[in-house]
């Protein structure tokens, strides 16, 4: 045993000293870095473009030949950093990981640009079919404060005044901005109808798919044919997108578009004009109608759309016309809200356990008053079916945030498996040759410790920045080239 010096002692203890004054991050960044494999852990956390909380996993994927049992591919995470290899962990929510939800959101924008322009399996055609951009709302339960618009003075004007039986005001005198936290807040609520806006979230699934049923039978009768030959002469096909409100009520916005009876390679017949179709979606909407289940509670409410409903005409290479609805706006538009989810509107991304945690939410009264009605009628027998309790957290709203039907476009399975194939440099082409696949899989875990959630964090603004600057390189070689 060598002595040690009374130097290098001190040092080790100054050290100590030194590493007890950092921060939990910086002791975690100086333990990440001098791990052996740091290196090729920042390279596979760049090659999943700074997934803000990744899902690990280990083992083994062997691809052979069938005839000869030649090995053509072998990966093994035995080699990786930690035996482990990370994956996206694909969340759309933008308030939950950021760069998965900026990679969604651009799957959704050709998703449905491709059901507009053609492209990704749609012929071309489909950009002279009928289209329309339609908005459906959910209707009034109770007045709310709204901001204030280019033409609107006041919040809700009231030249006489007034209360409700609650003795509160039914107009406000104020301006609001749209930052503004009252903005979407009722007027009073005790008057508020809770609970009915709780049922019309539970029950816009059956009414939009009743309201598809709907708008092909008003087809058929403007027409002057039966429902059951409709498909002889066009098919129907639509892309739909649920957007939270600030009152907290879901609208829809959803692409709908009008084909010959073979799908997208067919053209629709020649009375199928977008007048047609505007008029049809206006007639269905109105006369659509689902029933709750009826309780001693809530009685049986009949749901319906509210009275705002949008209507228009999607135009292509409309460029001297810029207030109008084109294709490349309206797939922006869908891929805009498809990220968003009810925290956007002051809400939480989380489930709810137990009725104590909706007082600890950090949301607001109006929210916190819908959650709970959500809890409270869930616990009812008769609304069991409608499951409310788990769907508190969306304000017992239960549908996908976006919906197709099957002949509009591609899918996202098909786009990620383009785009894998791409990154991988085709070896996902093997799989279509006579080839045998063995693979061995399981999760190890998830999730960044405090310096690698710093350092993703990084990575993902490093290549957000990167992409601007491709943007700007390309519209500026554009502004050259013309």
């Amino acid at each position: 045993m060598f002595p040690i010096s009374e130097k290098a002692r001190r040092s080790v203890l100054n050290q100590a000293e030194r590493l007890r004054h950092l921060s939990s991050t910086e002791r975690d960044l100086i333990r990440l870095v001098h791990e052996p494999g740091f290196p090729r852990w920042v390279e596979q956390i760049k090659s999943i473009g700074g997934c803000a909380h990744p899902i690990y996993l280990a083992g083994r994927t062997t691809t052979r030949d069938a005839l000869t049992g030649e090995v053509l591919r072998h990966y093994d995470t035995s080699e990786e950093p930690g035996g482990r290899m990370p994956v996206r962990c694909r969340n759309r929510r933008e308030t939950r990981c950021e760069p998965c939800s900026y990679l969604h959101a651009g799957d959704t924008f050709h998703l449905v640009r491709s059901g507009l322009l053609g492209g990704k399996g749609v012929t071309d055609g489909v950009r002279h079919h009928p289209r329309l951009f339609v908005t459906l709302t959910a209707p009034s339960f109770g007045p709310v404060h709204r901001a204030g618009g280019p033409d609107e003075k006041v919040c809700r004007p009231r030249r006489d005044g007034g209360v409700c039986e609650h003795g509160r005001s039914v107009g406000c005198g104020q301006k609001h901005a749209d930052e503004d936290s009252s903005v979407g807040q009722p007027l009073c609520r005790d008057c508020y109808d809770y609970p009915g806006h709780v049922l019309w979230h539970a029950s816009a699934g059956s009414l939009w798919n009743r309201y598809c049923h709907m708008l092909r039978r008003h087809l058929a009768t403007a027409v002057g044919i039966t429902q059951t030959r409709l498909g002889e002469h066009l098919r129907v096909s639509f892309a739909k997108v649920a957007e939270y409100q600030k009152r907290g009520a879901v609208h829809f916005h959803a692409v709908i578009r009008v084909d010959g009876p073979d799908g997208p390679s067919s053209p629709p017949p020649s009375w199928a004009t977008p007048e047609l179709l505007s008029g049809v979606v206006h007639s269905a909407a109105a006369s659509v109608e689902v029933h709750t289940p009826y309780s001693p509670a809530t009685g049986e409410r009949v749901i319906t759309w509210g009275e705002q409903i949008d209507a228009h005409l999607i135009r292509s290479n409309a460029f001297t016309e810029s207030s109008a609805v084109t294709d490349g706006a309206v797939a922006a538009y869908v891929a805009k809200y498809v990220s968003k989810s009810v925290g956007d509107a002051g809400g939480i991304d989380y489930r709810i356990t137990d009725f104590d945690s909706i007082s600890l939410a950090p949301v607001n009264a109006h929210l916190r008053a819908l959650m709970a009605i959500c809890w409270r009628l869930g616990g009812l027998k008769e609304l069991e079916a409608l499951n409310l309790g788990s769907w508190a957290h969306t304000l017992g709203y239960r549908g996908h945030v976006l919906t197709k039907s099957r002949q509009y476009s591609t899918t996202y399975g098909a786009l990620r498996a383009v785009r894998a194939n791409h990154q991988g440099g085709g070896l996902l082409a093997l799989e279509h040759q006579d080839t045998v696949n063995e693979s061995v899989w399981r999760y190890v875990g998830s999730g960044h410790s405090l310096a690698e959630a710093d350092i993703a964090f990084g990575i993902a603004a490093d290549l957000g920045n990167l992409r601007e600057i491709r943007r700007e390189m390309i519209a500026e070689g554009w502004k050259y080239a013309a």
